[in-house]
């Protein structure tokens, strides 16, 4: 199942006036990260719950391996997934919990001692949920997504309530999945992380796809790296550079140079006797990009 991925195709929702997803078609392929970004109101939340088959679209389909998920017959074991916070009873254990819903999808009971090893959970398996903290409470709807052992994982904001330590342990764990040759989609607020952790992005704004890719062509194709540099003698350093370089002035005395490696930097500050005192190379970032690309688009309902 998890060779053809995830495939929106055309995917449309409108409630009454409000287009909330527009058109909407992207993939995610197998054995990769996806992060799926947007502004607020973009039509994220809305695009997983059609994809999971929790909300009807009002025009377009969404595919899970070339099916609907609605049409597995046993879809725990194919999709794993979490649209929000764990919610559990109060006063049910952590392994209990978990228990309960193997014990629903026909999973062997052992399994919920299984994910809650992979999620750090098991000092915490007997503790009752209500004990749980926010942070604790996401590690369990991950180990909850995958008591099935699914080969596709679609997960909104799973990092919320997780410590530095926490967001670098799920980090390591969805990659380790995807090198399995998984299907992983992650919606997430926290840019910088996802810079880290995806191998391609969707971004989306208004309910309409932005851009879709690998993070690598998307985070360079909206100008590359760019060098900075801090010398007393500016206009000697620029006359030696010529004018196959762009160059940028910033408020605080120093050049952006666009056009020349460090190397060459170096050569044309030598031949002007032009002493450099910072030279350092700035490569744009993820979040740069993406306030680029969705820059007035952000849809405030």
């Amino acid at each position: 199942m998890a060779d053809d991925g995830i495939v929106v195709s055309g995917l449309t929702k409108l409630y009454k006036n409000v287009r909330a997803v527009d058109d909407l078609s992207f993939t995610v392929s197998p054995g990769r990260v996806t992060g799926f970004l947007g502004p607020n109101g973009a039509g994220k939340t809305t695009t997983l719950r059609m994809v999971l088959n929790l909300v009807r679209p009002t025009a377009g389909t969404a595919t899970i391996g070339g099916r609907r998920y609605a049409d597995f017959a046993d879809p725990s074991r194919e999709v794993g997934a979490i649209l929000e916070a764990s919610g559990a009873h109060r006063g049910r254990t952590g392994r209990n919990h978990l228990r309960m819903l193997c014990d629903a999808a026909g999973i062997p009971a052992g399994r919920a001692d299984d994910v809650l090893a992979m999620v750090g959970l098991t000092p915490a398996a007997n503790r009752k949920f209500k004990g749980y903290s926010l942070g604790m409470r996401q590690r369990l709807g991950i180990a909850a997504a995958l008591l099935g052992d699914p080969d596709v994982l679609i997960l909104d904001e799973p990092a919320n309530g997780l410590d530095p330590e926490g967001i670098r342990w799920m980090r390591e764990l969805l990659k380790s999945l995807a090198d399995e040759g998984r299907t992983v989609l992650v919606s997430s607020h926290l840019l910088s992380e996802m810079e880290l952790l995806a191998d391609d992005v969707v971004i989306i704004a208004a309910g309409k796809l932005v851009r879709q890719g690998p993070m690598a062509e998307i985070v360079d194709a909206t100008g590359g790296a760019q060098l900075r540099v801090r010398t007393p003698r500016p206009d000697e350093l620029l006359a030696e550079l010529g004018t196959a370089v762009t160059v940028t002035r910033t408020a605080d005395g120093a050049l952006r140079i666009v056009g020349a490696d460090g190397p060459a930097v170096g050569a044309a500050a030598m031949r002007a006797g032009a002493e450099i005192h910072e030279l350092t190379v700035e490569r744009p970032d993820l979040e740069n990009v993406f306030l680029q690309l969705t820059a007035g688009k952000a849809d405030i309902r």
